[in-house]
């Protein structure tokens, strides 16, 4: 399988954090993992680049590494308020003609609407710089209450933390859910964070004492996905009503109950496809989906796919992404 070059745009004052998320996922060299990425930075001139946090980082190449990348991130955008350079702009567009990938994270996505690669598509960004994209570039759809948009060609995510989801999910969609497993397994963070990001917005409420977590609840669940579960035994699990539980779901996790059990028992059948040679009909009893029609329902609502062809792709034969 051939090496797919990610290539991070630095602009002056850079993130750090934002370009950590990047180099975490796409650039570190891990354990039992094969290395799928080669990770670079470039600049608008090679050189040093200073960055929020008070020292420069050095790019040792210029836009013209932009021409060999597969996939291109943008790690936020400092000075969104002023015109990107032509040259980058140039640089950008070029990339995404040639049929590179193109990213950004959390302010990142000032510049693909300033490059005019959002017009009439969906995106995403900080929330509290939302209704500014909005107002500024009113041919792009602003989604404020989600942690990341992929289309595709073009990716945004909303800010900081989101952008290592959407590094992750682009692993995940690249190389399969066992591959972006193993990444986050050693960040010590989960796979696939569920909801959106207005869960983490300031509100008057949040001065309130905070419900109890859901944590223990979703770990029993977890452990149960083969049983037919349902959202009263979810509640009564949780002791609370089912209207509570509810509430506590949108709260905590920006989804429903029945949509938080969907996700993990297709999360689980991705797992052993790519794991196991297990019939689909096995698997989805094992999920507690019932049988191999509503397996493929399912999985094709969230996937996009059909579990056999997300097998073919991600499986452990021969030459695959699990060899």
């Amino acid at each position: 399988m051939s090496v797919h070059r990610v290539v991070a745009l630095v602009l002056p004052p850079q993130s750090t954090f934002e370009l950590a998320c990047a180099a975490e996922v796409f650039g570190v060299a891990r354990p039992g993992l094969p290395a799928r990425y080669a990770f670079g930075v470039c600049a608008e001139r090679p050189g040093a680049v200073p960055t929020l946090a008070g020292y420069d980082l050095v790019a040792n190449e210029g836009l013209t590494a932009l021409d060999a990348a597969d996939t291109v991130v943008i790690p936020g955008l400092q000075h969104r308020e002023a015109p990107a350079p032509p040259a980058v702009i140039d640089a950008v567009v070029r990339a995404h003609r040639r049929g590179a990938r193109v990213i950004a994270i959390c302010s990142g996505a000032f510049l693909l609407a300033e490059a005019g690669l959002l017009d009439q598509r969906r995106a995403t960004t900080h929330w509290r710089m939302a209704g500014e994209l909005a107002a500024r570039f009113p041919d792009v759809r602003v989604e404020p209450d989600t942690l990341y948009i992929d289309l595709g060609d073009i990716a945004t995510s909303a800010g900081t933390a989101a952008g290592l989801d959407l590094c992750l999910h682009l692993a995940r969609a690249d190389h399969g859910a066992a591959y972006a497993a193993h990444i986050a397994r050693h960040m010590v963070m989960p796979p696939h964070r569920e909801g959106g990001q207005l869960q983490y917005t300031t509100t008057a409420a949040a001065a309130d004492r905070p419900p109890p977590s859901l944590a223990p609840v979703l770990e029993w669940a977890a452990e149960r996905l083969h049983a037919p579960l349902a959202v009263d035994d979810l509640a009564a699990q949780a002791a609370i009503s089912p209207r509570t539980l509810a509430r506590r779901f949108a709260d905590q996790l920006g989804v429903s109950p029945g949509r938080w059990l969907l996700q993990q028992r297709v999360a689980a059948a991705r797992a052993l496809l790519e794991e196991t040679d297990l019939p689909v009909e096995t698997i989805a009893v094992r999920v507690g989906l019932s049988s191999a029609a509503n397996l493929r329902r399912r999985f094709h609502s969230l996937v996009h796919t059909t579990p056999a062809a997300y097998r073919r792709s991600f499986g452990r034969h021969e030459n695959g992404p699990g060899a």
